[in-house]
């Protein structure tokens, strides 16, 4: 059964153009639960291109988790939906470079859909794009990746079985046989524990006579 994941992205500017960034994470369609989470802010940008970056790096997100999974696209930019939808043409000269790298990068994934959803339902997106455009606005270059590792990991292999229950002390059984000293046989049929015949043993003809006379 193909994989299916969801890419959510976003970006924008203080101004436009002005300090910009953006946010995008990866989704399992399935369980909804968040794969892995980028954002960066990009210096001195419009909103269009902080979106087309956004794009960008959900797609690389999704190739190092499952390049062979079937993706779904959500931004709420009407204008990159369906421009990399084929719907609308690229005219702007900026944003030419990054929509053929886009298209570069979804070619080599599985199907790729795209669809507009609105800015409450991109939330996620958005709180990353302005943590990035926040740090654009400082100066600074900030950068968050965060990724689940696909790999599971082994438990470590010892070579013993687990332990159940109480832990075994080391040496109480033998250290206990050695403070009792050597075991004593049973009298073999018929004797007595001092190893004559029971009738003629004086101890247990004694012990009896002592519980006769009381």
């Amino acid at each position: 059964m193909t994989r299916r994941l969801v890419i959510e992205a976003d970006g924008g500017s203080r101004g436009n153009p002005g300090p910009a960034g953006y946010g995008a994470l990866v989704r399992d369609a399935l369980t909804g639960e968040v794969l892995a989470e980028v954002a960066e802010s990009i210096g001195h940008a419009t909103n269009n291109v902080a979106e087309y970056r956004g794009l960008i790096a959900g797609l690389r997100a999704v190739a190092e988790i499952d390049p062979s999974a079937r993706v779904e696209v959500r931004m709420d930019s009407k204008l990159v939906v369906e421009q990399m939808s084929g719907r609308w043409k690229i005219k702007h000269p900026d944003m030419v470079p990054l929509a053929l790298e886009a298209r570069d990068l979804a070619s080599e994934l599985g199907p790729v859909s795209y669809g507009w959803i609105p800015r409450d339902r991109n939330a996620h997106a958005d709180r990353l794009a302005n943590e990035a455009m926040d740090a654009a606005a400082r100066g600074e270059h900030w950068v968050r990746k965060i990724e689940e590792d696909p790999r599971p990991t082994a438990p470590r292999r010892t070579g013993r079985p687990p332990r159940t229950g109480r832990p075994r002390r080391r040496g109480t059984a033998r250290t206990a046989r050695r403070r009792a000293g050597p075991r004593r046989r049973p009298p073999p049929r018929g004797r007595c524990c001092c190893g004559t015949a029971r009738r003629r043993c004086r101890r247990r003809s004694g012990s009896r006579g002592s519980a006769s006379s009381r």
